[in-house]
């Protein structure tokens, strides 16, 4: 299996007891988000000391009217990282306006430039901002993962354009239908499953700290919805995950 999205460095405990408990439950590959050049360079020294460990490396929206925009250089020097396998994550948030929406915008958009011109996949982060994310989308032709997926009305886009829907620990929620109902839509080929550590524990162990192991939960919760056996789903979200960012 594969934690296809975790913040393992803001993470309470040692991310070799997280990765050690992962790999008991047959999650092998996890990557690990950068969102901010400090938080890359931790992301990165983790994937350089850990087998299946990788890094997806951004500055998120949250840090979109911060000294952090203007460090996009020091990202792309990051990025030439062998383990270094997508940026972001990136996007818009309109839930936290930390910045308003044109200074994330523009964050947003040099980033979609930037993995262009590396070639990589993109890593978006969209809360409560599905037409504007449509729209700055839409003339990104690379591989796109939409993380956390929690907007419903993204759905049409995503299936149009093909791009990666990566369900999270929200999905087990008793009251979150919607999601469920999203996942059974998307195609088998463009699933993924995460855990958004430490943050979004699935229900059967919400209200801790969230890990890559737990990414078990979700699996079984959307194999349920979709009416698909658990361990096809963990099989065929695992290899999603190895092409969507080139992962051995």
């Amino acid at each position: 299996m594969t934690d296809s999205h975790a913040h393992l460095d803001a993470c309470d405990e040692p991310a070799a007891t997280l990765v050690e408990r992962a790999h008991a439950v047959g999650v092998t590959r996890v990557v690990t988000i950068g969102t901010g050049i400090e938080s890359c360079s931790a992301a990165l020294a983790l994937a350089d000391e850990h087998d299946g460990v990788f890094a997806a490396l951004g500055i998120d929206p949250h840090q979109a009217a911060t000294p952090e925009a203007r460090r996009l250089g020091e990202l792309r020097e990051l990025l030439a990282h062998p383990k270094a396998v997508a940026v972001g994550e990136t996007g818009l948030d309109t839930v936290r306006r930390y910045a308003t929406p044109s200074e994330q915008r523009r964050l947003f958009d040099e980033q979609l430039m930037l993995a262009d011109e590396l070639a990589l996949p993109v890593v978006v982060h969209s809360r409560d901002a599905a037409a504007e994310t449509a729209a700055a989308l839409a003339p990104f032709h690379g591989t796109v993962v939409l993380h956390c997926f929690s907007s419903p009305a993204l759905l049409p886009v995503a299936l149009e354009r093909g791009y990666y829907v990566s369900f999270a620990g929200n999905a087990t929620y008793p009251k979150a239908h919607e999601l469920r109902e999203a996942a059974e839509a998307i195609p088998a080929n463009r699933l993924l499953v995460e855990t958004d550590s430490p943050y979004l524990a699935p229900q059967p162990v919400r209200g801790r700290r969230n890990e890559p192991a737990n990414v078990v939960h979700t699996i079984a919760a959307l194999a349920e919805a979709r009416g698909d056996e658990i361990d096809e789903l963990a099989l065929h979200t695992h290899e999603n995950a190895a092409i969507a960012f080139a992962l051995p």
